[in-house]
């Protein structure tokens, strides 16, 4: 069987991450977060002081952005991948809402995003992976073989990300958390550089009311079909 890409994009807190590290363990794929770089960068931004009354000091950012190194490992026991930033696990830092408020604002920086596509183009040279994110289908690699955009009501969304917070212990607020879902939706879809939008061959999969174990079953069918057509 032939390997291939699969970049799956949509809306923050869809379970894009959940889903994908899940498909690549059943089909024995690497898997590559590319929001968590995004993440990464803006934990980055935080520590060296480069975020001011909320806003992004830019050309702070460009002149490190080149020493901003971000990897991946499999967690050993649980075969996730936990995301390093100049060599130190962040998995858990960069998943706060602290993080979220600021990630969109990273994202959306032109040199930040060339930056970041380039380095995932050349972790999916070798095929046989699987990728999330919002421009991954359009973007870094429009021609996947197999694209998935994910979508969910925004309350639906808000919802997982407040239940996610909680059982790790965090304190979270359901109004604020959806307030910063809502924002970042816009930001997503408005930026400029690559904005948040739905490949014309991509597969939409709307999951506001599919357990985990229904969502696999459709994304092992639709890879199935693929895959014995290549």
């Amino acid at each position: 069987m032939k390997n291939i890409v699969i970049a799956i994009d949509g809306f923050s807190s869809c379970g894009k991450s959940t889903m994908a590290k899940a498909l690549a363990r059943n089909i024995g794929y690497l898997y590559f977060d590319s929001g968590a770089m995004y993440r990464a960068v803006a934990l980055y931004c935080m520590q060296n002081n480069m975020i001011q009354e909320g806003n992004i000091d830019i050309k702070a950012l460009r002149s490190k952005i080149s020493e901003i190194e971000i990897t991946f490992q499999a967690d050993p026991e649980t075969k996730n991948s936990i995301t390093f930033l100049n060599g130190v696990n962040v998995e858990h830092e960069i998943r706060s809402l602290e993080v979220s408020r600021f990630v969109s604002q990273v994202a959306a920086i032109d040199f930040v995003r060339t930056e970041m596509v380039d380095r995932q183009r050349e972790m999916g040279k070798a095929k046989g992976i699987v990728m999330d994110g919002r421009d991954i289908g359009t973007t870094v690699f429009p021609q996947a073989e197999m694209k998935v955009f994910v979508t969910a009501s925004a309350e639906v969304r808000a919802q997982r990300r407040y239940d996610e917070l909680t059982a790790r212990g965090d304190k979270a607020n359901f109004q604020e958390i959806l307030e910063n879902v809502l924002q970042r939706d816009h930001i997503d879809q408005t930026r400029e550089v690559s904005p948040l939008k739905k490949a014309d061959d991509a597969l939409l999969l709307d999951n506001s009311h599919m357990t985990r174990e229904e969502q696999m079953v459709w994304l092992i069918e639709e890879f199935n079909k693929l895959t014995k057509e290549c």
